[in-house]
C-alpha cells in the first residue's frame, strides 16, 4: 500500500519541490497509527510466544510482563526506535514543517516499502522451517536486490534527482542542501546499512551451504543445556537477529 501510494505521488509530480499530492499528507496520517500498532503487536507476539505450553525456550522466558516488557525492549531496541522516531519526529516534520514542498520526495520515501514483502516472506517460510527450500532461496535472492536498491539506494537517488533538479553536480549537493537535510537522511539511512549488513550475512550463509538450515537438529541435551545457559530466548518479532547465528535473512523501516 505504502509503495502504491509513493508511486501516484511521485509519478504525478513533475516539479519535484513544488508540486504536491493531497495522498502525501493523507497516507502519513494513515501510517502513523501502524507504527504505534506495530510496536504493541510486536510485544504480544514476543509475549505470548513465551507463553506457549510446551515451548522449548519457555524456561528461560521471562515470567512477567515488566521483565518480558525489559527483555523485548532489549532484543528489539533499533526497530522500536525506529518506529518511535517516525512517530515523533517524521511525522510532524513532513505534515508541518516542509510547509508542502517536496512531495516526490515523500513518494520515493513511500516506495521503499517495496522490499517489505520479501522480508515479510523469509521470516514466514522460516517459522514454518522451510530454509532447504528452492522458495526459500529465491525470496532470499530477491530480499537482497530489493533491500539494497529501495533502502540502500535511496538516499544516494534522491540527492542524485536533486542535483539534477538545480544543475548541481552529485558530489556537491551534500554542500548545497542545508545541514538538517544531511543529518535527517544520514540518520534514516544509518539503520538500513546495519539491516542490509545482517542480510548480507545471512545470504552468505544461505547461499554458501552453512545455514542453520543444513545443520542436524540439535539433541534434547543440547537444547536444555541452551535454557540452562538463559540463551534461548525467541528471534525478534521483525525477522532480524542481532545474533548473527540467528539471522533470519531480513525488516521496521
Amino acid at each position: 500500500m505504502a509503495s502504491s501510494a509513493g508511486y501516484i505521488i511521485a509519478s504525478s509530480c513533475d516539479d519535484i519541490i513544488e508540486d504536491q499530492h493531497w495522498l502525501t499528507s493523507a497516507y502519513i496520517l494513515f501510517a502513523v497509527p501502524y507504527f504505534v500498532y506495530d510496536i504493541y503487536a510486536m510485544f504480544m507476539c514476543y509475549w505470548y510466544k513465551l507463553r506457549v505450553k510446551g515451548h522449548e525456550e519457555a524456561s528461560a522466558a521471562p515470567q512477567h510482563m515488566g521483565s518480558a516488557l525489559t527483555s523485548y525492549l532489549r532484543r528489539e531496541f533499533l526497530m522500536v526506535l525506529h518506529h518511535v522516531v517516525m512517530v515523533t519526529v517524521c511525522f510532524p516534520v513532513s505534515v508541518f514543517w516542509r510547509q508542502g514542498k517536496g512531495d516526490y520526495f515523500q513518494g520515493i520515501m513511500f516506495m521503499a516499502e517495496l522490499s517489505t514483502p520479501s522480508v515479510c516472506l523469509g521470516k514466514i517460510l522460516i517459522q514454518y522451517k522451510q530454509q532447504h527450500t528452492l522458495l526459500h532461496k529465491v525470496n532470499g535472492a530477491l530480499m537482497l536486490i530489493t533491500f539494497f536498491i529501495c533502502r540502500v539506494l535511496l538516499f544516494p537517488y534522491l540527492y542524485y534527482v536533486y542535483g539534477r533538479y538545480a544543475s548541481i553536480p552529485f558530489h556537491m549537493v551534500p554542500l548545497s542542501v542545508p545541514w538538517h537535510c544531511n543529518l535527517g537522511a544520514a540518520l534514516l539511512m544509518a539503520p538500513q546499512l546495519y539491516w542490509f549488513s545482517l542480510i548480507c550475512r545471512g545470504a552468505l550463509r544461505l547461499f554458501t551451504g552453512s545455514s542453520r538450515s543444513r545443520r542436524p537438529p540439535p539433541t534434547t541435551a543440547a537444547v536444555k543445556e541452551g535454557q540452562m545457559d538463559g540463551h534461548a530466548l525467541p528471534q525478534p518479532a521483525n525477522g532480524y537477529s542481532m545474533r548473527s547465528t540467528d539471522h533470519c535473512h531480513s525488516n521496521k523501516m
